[in-house]
C-alpha cells in the first residue's frame, strides 16, 4: 500500500501563528473581555465606596479623631461648668502641650449655623486644652498650636452636651457643690430642661439621693449671693449648707451687706466672713460663752471658748511653736488624765 503525505488542510495557518505570539505577548486588562474589565472597575468603586462611607460614618459617630482650626470652634457653646481657672493648672498643661503635643482629643459637635465669629463647631470638652492651645500659638505664632484634635460627636439634644461636659470633669477633677448647683440653676433658667429638677435628675443621674439633695441646696445659694461672692467653690460643704439654711430664715441681706463692706481680696478673707455670719447672736439660747483675748506675758495671748461640752483654746503669739504645744499636752495629761 503507497504511503500518502499529510499536509495541513490551510498550508498558511500554522505559518501565521509565530507571526500572531508577539501581539500575544503585549496583551493588556484592555484586550480582556467586556464584562471582565466592567467588573473589575465595578469592585474597584465599591471598594473605595465603602472605604469614604466607613470614614464617614466614624467621623459622624465620633470616632475618628480630626484637627480642627481654633478659629472654627466656639469655646463658649455650653455655660462652663468650671467656674474657677487654676493658672498653675494651665500653665503645667501648656508646658505638656509644648513638649508632647496635645496627647488627649476634646470634643466639639456641629452648629446648626455658623455663628458671627465664623465657628463651625461648638466646645463640649476640652475647655482647659482649647485655652492653652490659644495662648501658645498667640506666645510663639507656631502653627502646631493652631488646631486642636478633637472627636466631633453628633449633634443632638443641648442637655445631653451638658451632661458630657460634667461627667468629663467630674472624672477628671471633680466639681464643687456650687460648680453643680450654678449649672444646675443656668440650665433651667436658659430653657435646656424644663426646671430646676429635671436639670438636676438629667444632669447628676449616677448621683445618689442624698448628694443630689445637696446640690440642690447649694442652688439657693447660688440664687442669693452668686453676684457677690467672689470664691464660691472654696466654700465647703458643711459649710455652705449651714449658710443655706441660715438665707432660709432671711439673712441674705445682712450677709450681702457684710460681703460688700469688706470685699475678700483671698478666698480665705471670703470664708472668713461667711463663718462670722453664722457665728450665734447675742439674743438667744445655748450660744457660746467667749472670752476675750487675755494676755498671759509678752508674746503670748490666749482665747477660751465653751460650747456645750466643747472647749475651744486659742493661744497666738512670738512664743507659739511646737515646743509650746508640747508642754501643753503634757500639763493637760498630769493635771487632768487622773
Amino acid at each position: 500500500m503507497a504511503r500518502r503525505r499529510l499536509t495541513p488542510a490551510q498550508p498558511g495557518h500554522l505559518a501565521s501563528a509565530p507571526a500572531a505570539a508577539p501581539e500575544a505577548k503585549g496583551l493588556s486588562f484592555a484586550a480582556a473581555p467586556p464584562i471582565a474589565k466592567v467588573s473589575g472597575q465595578s469592585a474597584e468603586a465599591a471598594a473605595l465606596r465603602e472605604l469614604a462611607e466607613g470614614i464617614e460614618t466614624a467621623r459622624a459617630e465620633g470616632r475618628m479623631i480630626v484637627e480642627l482650626p481654633l478659629a472654627e470652634i466656639a469655646g463658649g457653646y455650653l455655660l462652663r461648668d468650671r467656674v474657677h481657672l487654676d493658672r498653675e493648672e494651665l500653665d503645667a498643661l501648656k508646658a505638656s502641650i509644648r513638649s508632647h503635643g496635645q496627647r488627649s482629643p476634646a470634643e466639639v459637635t456641629p452648629l446648626a449655623a455658623e455663628d458671627a465669629s465664623g465657628a463651625r463647631y461648638g466646645l463640649i470638652s476640652g475647655w482647659r486644652r482649647l485655652r492653652a492651645l490659644g495662648e501658645l500659638h498667640e506666645e510663639t505664632g507656631e502653627n502646631r498650636f493652631a488646631r486642636l484634635r478633637a472627636l466631633i460627636r453628633p449633634a443632638g439634644e443641648a442637655g445631653q452636651s451638658y451632661v458630657a461636659m460634667i461627667e468629663g470633669n467630674e472624672i477628671r477633677v471633680g466639681l464643687s457643690y456650687y460648680e453643680r448647683a450654678r449649672v444646675v440653676a443656668e440650665t433651667a433658667g436658659r430653657g435646656v430642661f424644663p426646671d430646676q429638677a429635671t436639670a438636676l435628675r438629667s444632669l447628676f443621674a449616677t448621683a445618689s439621693r442624698a448628694k443630689r439633695s445637696k446640690i440642690g441646696s447649694f442652688v439657693a445659694l447660688y440664687e442669693e449671693l452668686g453676684d457677690v461672692l467672689r470664691f464660691p467653690v472654696d466654700i465647703p460643704e458643711r459649710l455652705g449648707l449651714a449658710l443655706v439654711a441660715k438665707l432660709r430664715d432671711g439673712g441674705g441681706a445682712e450677709l450681702r451687706r457684710r460681703l460688700a463692706e469688706a470685699p475678700p481680696e483671698e478666698a480665705a478673707d471670703e470664708l472668713g466672713i461667711l463663718e462670722a455670719f453664722l457665728q450665734p447672736s447675742v439674743q438667744g439660747v445655748s450660744r457660746a460663752k467667749q472670752e476675750p483675748e487675755e494676755k498671759l506675758r509678752d508674746g503670748l495671748e490666749m482665747r477660751a471658748a465653751c460650747k456645750g461640752r466643747k472647749i475651744t483654746l486659742t493661744l497666738r503669739g512670738e512664743e507659739v511653736d511646737e515646743a509650746l504645744l508640747e508642754r501643753l499636752r503634757r500639763v493637760l495629761r498630769e493635771e487632768l488624765g487622773g
